[in-house]
């Protein structure tokens, strides 16, 4: 099988040469082989690696959860519990910031319903209104 150059590897996988002397540089990717002149050359296998790691990152994994991924496991852990065991942190993950987002969203509903003429009204407006949702929520939860 031919070895790739790094322009064609960062070509098919759809990426900056420098992301893949990055990867390479902390452990993600393995050390490429180097021939004439220092130049790098990859077994077309690391295709599918850095598909693994670009599914990885789109699924919000970090550098660091992905290196666990990759280099974290034995050899005979099999992918499935690879995933499970991260997917299962980074869900939790995800629903906060969703509710975080869902959170924003109301309060930036509330601002567009805004009629305060100073900035301060405003604050003390929030303020009242979260007064009387905890007052409802207090009265709800003693039920």
């Amino acid at each position: 099988m031919e070895e790739l150059s790094i322009g064609e590897v960062a070509r098919r996988a759809g990426i900056r040469t420098s992301a893949l002397r990055y990867y390479e540089s902390i452990g993600l990717l393995p050390a490429s082989r180097r021939v004439s002149g220092g130049h790098r050359r990859y077994d077309p296998g690391i295709l599918d690696l850095l598909g693994i790691l670009q599914m990885a990152r789109q699924a919000g994994f970090t550098i660091a959860e992905m290196h666990v991924l990759v280099t974290g496991f034995s050899s005979e852990t099999p992918a499935s519990e690879r995933w499970s065991r991260l997917a299962q942190q980074k869900l939790l993950e995800v629903e906060e910031m969703i509710a975080r987002a869902q959170e924003n969203k109301r309060l930036l509903e509330r601002l567009l319903q805004c009629r305060c003429s100073h900035l301060e009204e405003c604050l003390q407006a929030a303020r009242d209104e979260n007064s009387s949702h905890r007052t409802l929520v207090d009265k709800k939860d003693r039920q």
